[in-house]
């Protein structure tokens, strides 16, 4: 038979290589900010346009380049970080495998000029999909521009899943804030068309942190330092008083390199329990400084996955160290640290009457996370059932699994609820609150109970996914316009959905920057906390983007109705009671949240004889 096996050419073997290593713009910031500090570099521009879909540059004044070394960088498995597989095991730098400039080069236009220092004149090199087209002597300053144009312009697939410049904008900002955190020491800078988003001059971490977040986090950072034989640890965390409810600015650093842990995230959320409210999370930069022969960080082409000899000791000096940063700040009761490094779980504070000081704020959030429920999807045009009745709507659901939207609309259901219609009152039964967080209710097969925050948001969810379907929110003027700082992240992801927000009921207006005006709130919101309101929805929707395939709108609903639900225990009288039952029956899909928890459950007369007759 013939051969059918051959060498791949050079110019595809690149673009697959791409394929690892650029994913989408903000990967090939990731890798030229990296290069840059490399170079040793004091100074770095990022300078992108059309959220780096038309041009990625990084400008820097680092080591420069000869010519030959030029031409080099642009090969694949070129590099000038490690020459032998022991190497390997001693990495201190950030890019080490040679793989960058090539698969950016195969994929994009490259520009690239440089100068050694001391250098008379320059190179300039200009390279389409891998191919060289020019190479040139050229006056340039000390250091290096890289201009990275037309990303995918010979892979048009590729380029189509590219998201909106929003989106991609948010991805390079995460990017530029990781180097920018690790290295405070480097004068760094963003432009995004021509519009500076950031002029950060070289610092300490601590004002980095504020530079970068805004100075609201001078007043919550605490600082946090161990040092041991075996790891290093140092960095900030912030108070429990400024917890979020959804994950904001963490940070892990390992010899500097930003990674992702969520076994070291554990190890942090430990130290900080009982002064935290429920389902909040701190904030934290934290840098471990610990032998690179000690670790792999040869796991992932991202390189933000590493693997540690000893997890179990970095875990518990971690966890030893931001327990002592609370204790030494007075945030904890007073601890003895003379002792092992695992130190037994902190107490809950309690103030006076024995309550927790924060369970006011943390009562009935008990929201089940979304990822186990991908089934649940906005239904296609809602239809409000009649309320009468609720009791028998539940019999026939209440043995399923959590059912698909559309269910509890099919025709034999509906044969059955209107049977059950035509028997039972028109009037709800008097409800009971239990704690102000559960429901009690009689029904004909014993007691129902419904979780008041989970029926809240069961009913919320529907309310604007229908005003965002729509687009029939209506909107209340605030009687004093709210200023509103925002990190750029969230400014970008605002000002991508503001379609979506204005649909809802939100008005806002840009005041330049990442500032803006809010000027109204949704109609049924409350008129307190703007602010806060606005932060937490962005930081919401964030958190379901980063673990669910949601549409904007799905998600929007969603993170609106877990925000406003978690705000809404309180005592309720009996008209405020029978009129939750009756809408949360009104719902589509009344005994599930949108994320799959149990908005309510029965228990049956037999389930309460055998709670008597046992023992």
């Amino acid at each position: 038979m013939p051969d059918i096996i051959h060498l791949l050419p050079d110019y595809l073997a690149n673009q697959i290589a791409a394929g690892e290593v650029v994913q989408r713009p903000a990967s090939v910031v990731k890798e030229l900010l990296e290069n840059a500090i490399d170079a040793k570099a004091t100074s770095i521009q990022l300078i992108v346009k059309e959220a780096g879909k038309q041009l990625v540059q990084v400008v820097d004044n680092g080591t420069g380049m000869s010519e030959t070394d030029a031409r080099m960088c642009l090969e694949r498995h070129a590099t000038s970080k490690i020459s032998s597989t022991e190497d390997l095991f001693r990495i201190r730098t950030m890019g080490f495998r040679g793989e960058a400039m090539a698969s950016i080069a195969a994929v994009a236009q490259v520009e690239l000029k440089t100068k050694p220092h001391g250098a008379e004149a320059g190179t300039r090199l200009l390279v389409e999909g891998s191919a060289l087209v020019t190479q040139e002597p050229v006056v340039t300053p000390e250091g290096t521009s890289i201009a990275v144009k037309n990303l995918f312009y010979n892979v048009p697939a590729r380029r189509n899943f590219l998201k909106t410049n929003a989106v991609e904008m948010r991805h390079i900002l995460d990017e530029f804030q990781r180097v920018a955190l690790a290295y405070p020491e480097v004068a760094m800078s963003l432009y995004h068309n021509e519009v500076e988003v950031f002029n950060l001059p070289a610092a300490k971490l601590s004002q980095r942190i504020i530079g970068l977040f805004g100075n609201n986090y001078k007043e919550q950072m605490a600082y946090c330092e161990e040092e041991t034989s075996f790891l290093n640890v140092r960095g900030y965390i912030g108070k429990p008083e400024f917890a979020r409810k959804t994950r904001g600015e963490q940070f892990f650093f390992v010899n500097n390199r930003f990674i992702k842990s969520g076994y070291l995230n554990h190890a942090v959320m430990t130290a900080f329990e009982g002064l935290l409210p429920k389902d909040s999370h701190p904030f934290y930069v934290l840098f471990l400084d610990i032998e690179p022969e000690k670790i792999d960080i040869n796991v992932h082409p991202t390189k933000t996955e590493i693997k540690f000899e000893d997890e179990k000791t970095v875990y518990a000096i971690v966890h030893a160290a931001v327990k002592k940063s609370l204790g030494l700040h007075n945030i904890a009761p007073s601890l003895d640290f003379e002792g092992d490094v695992n130190f037994a779980p902190l107490q809950p504070i309690r103030v006076q009457g024995g309550q927790n000081e924060f369970e006011q704020e943390s009562r009935g959030n008990g929201g089940s996370s979304s990822a186990n429920f991908p089934g649940f999807n906005p239904p296609a045009s809602p239809k409000r059932l009649k309320s009468e009745g609720w009791e028998q709507l539940y019999d026939v659901t209440r043995n399923q699994p959590a059912p698909q939207e559309s269910k509890i609309t099919s025709s034999s259901g509906m044969n059955l609820l209107d049977d059950a219609f035509a028997e039972t009152p028109a009037a709800t039964n008097k409800a009971l609150q239990i704690h102000q967080k559960y429901l009690l209710v009689q029904v004909k097969s014993g007691v129902m109970i419904i979780d008041q925050q989970a029926a809240q948001e069961r009913i919320l969810y529907e309310k604007y996914i229908s005003s965002l379907q729509k687009k029939t929110g209506m909107s209340q003027a605030l009687l004093f316009p709210q200023t509103v700082d925002l990190s750029p992240a969230d400014a970008v992801l605002l000002k991508e959905l503001a379609g979506e927000f204005k649909d809802m009921g939100f008005q806002f207006e840009d005041f330049g920057g990442n500032t803006i005006i809010l000027n109204g709130l949704p109609a049924d919101v409350q008129a307190a906390n703007e602010k806060e309101l606005l932060e937490e929805l962005i930081e919401q929707y964030k958190n379901n983007a980063a673990t669910l395939k949601l549409d904007r709108r799905e998600n929007l609903a969603r993170a609106m109705a877990k925000r406003l639900a978690s705000k809404l225990q309180a005592r309720m009288s009996d008209l405020e009671m029978n009129s939750l039952v009756d809408r949360l029956f009104a719902c589509q899909v009344p005994n599930y949240t949108p994320g799959g928890q149990k908005t309510l459950v029965i228990m049956e007369l037999g389930q309460l004889h055998e709670l008597f007759l046992k023992g």
